[in-house]
């Protein structure tokens, strides 16, 4: 929960931060402008919303690592949600409005989380899990994003340590194995997920996992 909470806060600052020429940058995200990602995370805090006020009696289907569906294929921009999500982000027209709209829903995203029971179960994509491993799959989706978000600004600060770390976690049990501890956090991250390619060096350390990556998270 404290993961989630931090992981949510840096990520909202980040944006926070953001000047207006900033929102016509391209983020890490292939095909997205960094509008687009905010209008992303927007959507994202609604889910949170709508899914922590969504109980379940059931017993968990799914956990923080099962949620994820993986792929090889990078998002090509034409399923239709993310095709959507860059004609909501343009209608905003304002970069502030997106602000905005962000701290709004973002703020009550957080207060919700901190006020759930971690035990109590909730239900999502006709699944059921416990709000606390429902909460910690947004603990890498946030991370992820974060980076996504700083991909083209060079002096913005990374996400929390302890969200990359337990980004990480998560990631090599997703990916079933681990990586090299010569890989920093940031570095297993956005390697095993394609947003970077790694380097010859990184390749060979990687040894067999190598040939499994990029793992693509949807």
């Amino acid at each position: 929960m404290e993961n989630f909470s931090r992981s949510w806060a840096a990520l909202r600052t980040a944006v926070a931060e953001l000047s207006d020429a900033d929102f016509a940058l391209p983020s890490g995200c292939a095909g997205w402008l960094v509008r687009d990602l905010v209008c992303h995370l927007v959507i994202d805090a609604q889910d949170v919303l709508i899914t922590l006020a969504t109980p379940a009696d059931a017993e968990p289907t799914r956990d923080a690592v099962t949620y994820w569906e993986v792929t090889g294929t990078p998002p090509t921009g034409d399923d239709p949600l993310d095709a959507l999500t860059v004609r909501l982000a343009a209608a905003y027209e304002e970069p502030w409005l997106l602000k905005f709209h962000l701290d709004d829903v973002g703020s009550a995203a957080g207060r919700a989380a901190g006020l759930a029971d971690p035990a109590a179960r909730v239900s999502t994509r006709d699944e059921v899990y416990t709000v606390d491993e429902y909460l910690s799959t947004y603990v890498l989706e946030w991370t992820l994003h974060h980076l996504d978000l700083i991909a083209p600004l060079p002096d913005a600060a990374d996400p929390p340590a302890e969200g990359l770390a337990r980004s990480r976690e998560l990631l090599e049990a997703i990916a079933g194995a681990a990586f090299p501890s010569s890989f920093s956090d940031k570095d297993a991250l956005l390697t095993g997920t394609g947003r970077r390619a790694p380097t010859d060096a990184e390749t060979a350390a990687l040894g067999p996992l190598a040939g499994r990556l990029p793992l693509i998270l949807g």
